[in-house]
């Protein structure tokens, strides 16, 4: 049976209380049915509810920013005449004047499964100003094109708060973005009066390829299911001064930067024995962002199996080999970095400072997933079962 997305259901799932209510839609670029049909579309012809304002996350409705932390500002549809609130610009989340004309706010937003991801954030600030303004939230759930069984990596320590992590989740979630709503809710917002419109045909061992759904890129560097694969690892190296491959054709997938031997560095990546992955060396040149036009020496990672793959302890293994390899030259990003302005940005970004420092301190790799493997565990049993919509 095919996956259905909320998107898909909403016609027929509509909450009876908000009959021909008034509404905000949250949309990207992947908020499209199984048709390619926009979801903006959807809700002008539908006779559930009436369409007032538009709201775009990170890179906009249609994807109009290229590069990350690149701001925008909101704007008059010339298509639907609609007002367009940017929530990544001057303010994150909705005004109260922004609301003043609506009963509800739906959320379609195509997540990737890794906590770093900014639209599960954005979705938790339009659940706050919807409690404080006495509106309504709906979720329309989408498939975690990672699956929903396997979680990894490091559970969020508060201290570490930020755009890029508000909550204790752990990097790869193993969740849908309607079952992050309703561990938000539970948690944080009780009193919010929240809708989840949940999917149909959609289990939790699928990952995107498997749901007969269309890819659209979520984000301008999240063209392929590949990317999201590596993404909840190979998001950490926006905390350093390595390439994260922006600027190629391959981001998350390739890496390096000009002072690397590729194959000196794919020699000391092989010796972890990292599952289901192959490292191949090469040589790349940005076309923007860092080292944008200069010569860069790194390697592209090859998912050999995904199932047995490991992208958190991939991307931990990078780390500490370029660290070790070369430490005169490896660094540490600065902030400021998505908002935040004292915190480095590799902290924020792994949810703890314990993991920078054991890359300095050398400690061993496996010492360091044995601690996030423990974190994980606790998160699930204590936490992420009770949410969990989906066999």
């Amino acid at each position: 049976m095919p996956a259905k997305t909320g998107l898909d259901l909403f016609q027929r799932k509509w909450p009876v209380r908000l009959k021909g209510a008034r509404v905000g839609l949250l949309v990207h670029p992947a908020s499209i049915n199984r048709l390619y049909e926009y979801a903006v579309d959807l809700f002008l012809r539908s006779k559930k509810c009436s369409l007032a304002a538009l709201f775009g996350p990170q890179h906009g409705i249609r994807g109009e920013t290229q590069d990350n932390m690149v701001e925008w500002e909101g704007f008059r549809d010339h298509k639907t005449g609609l007002p367009v609130f940017s929530l990544y610009g001057d303010t994150r989340k909705p005004k109260p004047d922004m609301l003043k004309n609506m009963d509800a706010m739906v959320i379609d937003l195509q997540d990737v499964g890794s906590r770093y991801y900014t639209f599960i954030w954005t979705m938790e600030l339009c659940m706050q100003a919807c409690l404080e303004g006495g509106k309504s939230a709906i979720v329309l759930d989408r498939p975690n094109p990672l699956g929903g069984v396997i979680s990894e990596g490091t559970v969020l320590n508060p201290c570490f708060s930020s755009f890029v992590g508000n909550r204790q989740l752990p990097i790869r979630h193993g969740m849908t973005i309607g079952e992050i709503a309703c561990y938000l809710k539970d948690e944080f917002y009780p009193s919010l009066d929240l809708h989840v419109i949940p999917m149909e045909g959609w289990e939790r061992k699928m990952w995107f390829d498997e749901t007969d759904l269309p890819w659209v890129m979520p984000s301008p560097n999240m063209p392929t299911l590949e990317t999201a694969i590596v993404y909840p690892g190979m998001c950490l190296l926006e905390g350093t001064l390595l390439s994260e491959g922006r600027g190629t054709t391959r981001p998350f997938e390739i890496f390096g930067a000009p002072f690397i031997d590729p194959h000196s560095l794919v020699k000391r990546l092989r010796e972890f024995k990292l599952p289901g992955i192959a490292f191949r060396p090469l040589y790349f040149e940005p076309t923007f962002q860092k080292y944008s036009g200069r010569l860069c020496g790194g390697a592209h990672i090859h998912v050999t199996n995904r199932e047995r793959f490991k992208p958190f302890k991939t991307g931990v293994a990078v780390l500490k080999a370029v660290h070790d390899l070369y430490p005169r030259c490896f660094q540490w990003k600065n902030p400021p970095y998505e908002y935040e302005n004292e915190k480095m940005p590799i902290d924020i970004l792994a949810g703890t400072h314990r993991l920078r420092q054991g890359i300095e301190k050398g400690e061993d790799l496996e010492r360091m997933e044995a601690k996030w493997r423990e974190e994980c565990l606790h998160f699930h049993k204590t936490v992420r079962k009770r949410f969990l919509m989906y066999g």
